[in-house]
């Protein structure tokens, strides 16, 4: 009798602790992409998303302190084989940084899709919407693809840390890498 209610006792302890575990990873994961569009051009295969939730206060202060951000997006195109393994057609890392100017206060955004382009603005809410967009990335030539063939587009979001030299970010900002899922897309060419 004594030995079934201590089983009782810890699987309701270990139940509890579950529960408690995925209620804090929920609320952990808050960031997410929304709004993923595929579309085309006569020429080129395009997508377009932006990430919900990816400014954390941790985050904002780093940025206002003087600290660059990283978003880093990754986009993989896949051709569906139904009966043999995905043939991968393109593979697509995509960053953009966020750097405070504290004596001009203004933001100064670089994405990488941009080859070089400097985006300025003094508003911290129009810099946050510039780094958590993506518009009109091309992900690969509508000539390599194939006509009434599926596909299958995948895109994450991944914010690194601000680095500091000599591990200063520990002692100072306890900001944290966050990463949203896959979000996918299956469509017919």
């Amino acid at each position: 009798m004594l030995a079934l209610i201590n089983r009782k006792t810890w699987i309701i302890f270990f139940a509890i602790i579950f529960m408690l575990q995925n209620l804090a990873f929920a609320q952990e994961q808050n960031a997410r992409l929304a709004n993923m569009t595929v579309t085309n051009t006569r020429d080129d295969l395009l997508l377009y998303l932006n990430v919900e939730g990816a400014f954390r206060e941790e985050t904002k202060k780093a940025i206002l302190n003087g600290l660059p951000a990283t978003f880093t997006f990754f986009t993989t195109l896949y051709q569906v084989n139904n009966f043999w393994i995905d043939n991968k057609i393109a593979d697509i890392n995509t960053t953009h940084t966020i750097k405070y100017d504290s004596l001009k206060k203004e933001f100064i955004i670089m994405r990488s899709s941009e080859s070089g382009n400097h985006l300025v603005t003094k508003s911290f809410e129009e810099a946050q919407k510039l780094m958590a967009e993506i518009g009109g990335l091309k992900i690969v030539s509508l000539g390599e693809l194939k006509k009434g063939e599926k596909y299958q587009i995948r895109a994450k979001a991944e914010l690194g840390k601000p680095t500091l030299p000599f591990y200063l970010h520990y002692v100072l900002f306890s900001t944290r890498d966050f990463e949203t899922d896959w979000h996918t897309i299956d469509f017919i060419y």
